[in-house]
């Protein structure tokens, strides 16, 4: 009978596993079907042929192996408990649906921008937030209506982010994970992050809060940002659970106490700022920390890191408008941590992302 039972359970794990796989791989192949507009676009508005991932065989293939890497890593760490199967939870299918117009229709105005040039234009409500945020953030990421200063913006930016990537850009964030996790561990800490108190700057809408919210689920969450849009968003994806707040404030200068942190943590905010803003919110975030705490980022690529992607960095900020982003893949952020007083324990990568943690030096 024992014997039975052990086949059983082998049976039911290589099930719950297969699951898993199809449901990741679904997810990438209905992001990676919606992305195929986006050429469409390209071409109508430029009036040419445009640059397609089948251009370059050698880097295709690299990609796609590379996605299949980290949906693998992600079912696995998902399967070892690293963090719940509540990650791969998808939202109403109607509302996913409705927005797919939206995105074309936005994504028309985005290459009309690019064409113009113009990087810098808000609409009227956006416009009455200017003022409330650095120079560096007035700007049209992306070339996105409103860059990251509106409700529509906010809307629609997850669902942008996993057509540029995939439906891999959940998978790159959750890379932030399974060190915090090991980080905590090592302390003796409780997993479920009782006791421990996080801060995430750079929290958009809220994305990584709810991924972290839902692998330590009694930590509790502070969470800054400087779109109050994109907060708002944030605030309304976590609605059902509790121990979180959410700011308007600058990484980079911080309302907070010196020590107040057992944890410091951002995704995908680095390559969207200058390098001595950069610095500051190393700066802020070391501040903030207690001795030996742990310090982690999830963010792009940077050169050398995936020498076949090297080119593809390259041509990034030509398509999209990231006027730092070449500062970025050029400066190490595992070198500005150590300038900053972190000791970098462990980093790898993810698709076209990385994940570096360290700790304050006590």
């Amino acid at each position: 009978m024992s014997e039975l039972n052990v086949k059983l359970d082998v049976t039911l794990d290589q099930f719950m596993d297969a699951g898993l796989k199809v449901v990741s791989r679904s997810r990438s192949i209905f992001y990676t079907s919606q992305g195929l507009f986006l050429p469409l676009i390209d071409m109508l508005v430029h009036q040419r042929r445009p640059r397609l991932p089948s251009d370059d065989p050698k880097l295709f293939q690299a990609a796609r192996k590379s996605l299949h890497v980290l949906l693998e890593a992600d079912v696995a760490r998902i399967r070892s408990g690293v963090y719940p199967v509540d990650v791969l939870r998808f939202e109403s299918p109607i509302k996913h649906f409705l927005r797919i117009p939206v995105l074309f229709r936005e994504g028309l105005k985005a290459a009309l921008r690019k064409r113009g040039k113009k990087s810098q234009v808000f609409g009227e409500n956006a416009k009455d937030l200017l003022s409330d945020v650095p120079e560096y953030y007035r700007r049209n990421f992306h070339f996105q209506t409103d860059g990251y200063l509106s409700d529509l913006s906010a809307d629609l930016y997850e669902h942008q982010v996993e057509v540029l990537f995939a439906g891999a850009a959940d998978s790159m964030r959750r890379l932030i994970i399974e060190p915090m996790k090991m980080h905590f561990a090592s302390l003796g800490a409780n997993a479920d992050g009782e006791g421990l108190h996080f801060l995430e700057v750079g929290a958009g809408t809220g994305r990584s809060t709810l991924f972290v919210r839902l692998a330590f689920p009694k930590a509790k969450i502070t969470a800054v940002d400087l779109s109050g849009p994109y907060l708002k968003r944030a605030q309304a994806a976590l609605k059902s659970f509790s121990r979180h707040d959410f700011l308007e404030a600058q990484a980079e200068n911080l309302p907070f106490g010196p020590q107040q942190f057992d944890a410091v943590y951002s995704v995908f905010l680095f390559h969207e700022l200058p390098m001595d803003v950069r610095r500051a919110v190393l700066r802020e975030g070391h501040r903030a920390l207690k001795a030996g705490g742990f310090y982690g980022l999830v963010d792009s690529l940077q050169r050398g890191d995936v020498p076949e992607f090297d080119e593809a960095l390259q041509q990034f900020p030509v398509e999209y408008h990231e006027p730092f982003y070449r500062n970025y893949i050029d400066n190490q952020m595992s070198d500005l941590l150590a300038e900053s007083g972190f000791e970098v324990v462990t980093q790898g990568t993810g698709f076209f992302s990385k994940f570096v943690a360290s700790k304050k030096r006590s």
